[in-house]
């Protein structure tokens, strides 16, 4: 038992192993129960499984929330000093599941192109998905892994976050964005050359036997599931290296850090089909993430300037709150009674 209560990257060894459970268990009932046969989801499926995923994730701030006090309450006075109370825990849990959550809605529509691109019918799309996600969750973990080793090692790193944050948010106000040129991909461009690749789906399939052209042996051939996976994956970590720098700029503690993180990206699937038909209405939410990647990253020389240790998580998560809600509104508003995004 003493195991369980040895820390991992400052965090218990039982919380970290009881969320993994957790995890694992909503993806065994996600593909072993909900999507055991290959079928097209609906909108209707999709809007129920978005909203129990955002409901677990915003539920799981309870237990962060109980969890770090009983922390405090087992320490000793000098150490519990040291810990993040529980309210505080809860408030920078849920500051950085929407902001994760918010910023998924940016894989949308690039995963839509991929799909589109491929061809990838949409009874098998979920199937990309679901195995794309179990990918994410490793690279997450590494991203987050030495992220918090930087951060604990060299506190200055979080300024270089910073930094990074308020020119990413001030290039997306004012720059615009770059349609993704998925044929010229530099890893899809490789894997053609080196690969044995088919043109045609195959079932549900990432690989098939198929005769080799030049020898006639069966050999294993990549299907555009497995290249659309592939994608997924690329996708996901060029996202990353905004999202998992924002969510270090709301807080260092790793648990919160990466549980926000797979919370918020655990519904991504769910959020794609929900959401893929209808991304247009939320043309302008990128303007209100940009101006919330500015201030997630002015946050740290705020509380500076201001001589704070950190800046109020409860201010911090109130405006959030605010320009998300200003920026799906406003989205909705210019695009309402089917008028085109961009146009009055």
């Amino acid at each position: 038992m003493d195991f369980l209560l040895m820390l991992f990257l400052g965090t218990p060894v039982w919380m970290w192993l009881l969320f993994i459970v957790v995890v694992i268990t909503l993806l065994v009932f996600d593909l072993g129960v909900l999507h055991k046969d290959d079928h097209e989801i609906g909108v209707a499926e999709s809007l129920k499984l978005s909203a129990m995923y955002i409901a677990l994730g915003v539920g799981f701030a309870g237990f962060v929330w109980w969890s770090f006090n009983y922390q405090i309450a087992g320490a000793a006075p000098d150490v519990a000093a040291t810990l993040i109370p529980g309210d505080e825990a809860a408030k920078l849990y849920l500051t950085a599941f929407v902001v994760e959550k918010t910023l998924a809605m940016d894989n949308v529509f690039v995963i839509a192109m991929i799909f589109t691109y491929f061809a990838i019918p949409r009874m098998y799309q979920h199937r990309v998905l679901f195995w794309g996600i179990l990918g994410v969750i490793v690279l997450r973990a590494i991203m987050i892994g030495l992220g918090a080793t930087l951060v604990t090692q060299y506190s200055w790193v979080l300024y270089i976050f910073a930094v990074f944050l308020i020119l990413t948010g001030f290039k997306m106000m004012f720059m615009g964005d770059k349609p993704m040129d998925i044929s010229q991909n530099p890893v899809l461009t490789f894997m053609k050359r080196r690969m044995n690749v088919t043109e045609e789906i195959h079932s549900n399939n990432f690989f098939v036997k198929k005769p080799d052209p030049k020898t006639g042996k069966l050999v294993n051939f990549a299907t555009p599931l497995f290249l659309a996976l592939v994608m997924v994956e690329i996708v996901d970590v060029i996202f990353a290296v905004d999202s998992v720098p924002a969510v270090f700029a709301i807080t260092s503690d790793p648990f919160i850090v990466y549980t926000s993180n797979i919370f918020a990206i655990l519904g991504l699937r769910a959020l794609y089909f929900a959401l893929a038909a209808i991304i247009h209405r939320f043309h302008y939410l990128k303007y209100a993430l940009a101006v919330l990647l500015v201030f997630i990253g002015s946050k740290i020389f705020i509380a500076d300037l201001l001589g704070m240790e950190k800046f109020p998580a409860n201010i911090s998560l109130g405006v959030t709150f605010a320009i998300l809600g200003a920026g799906v509104a406003y989205s909705l508003w210019k695009t309402r009674g089917g008028v085109e995004a961009g146009k009055a």
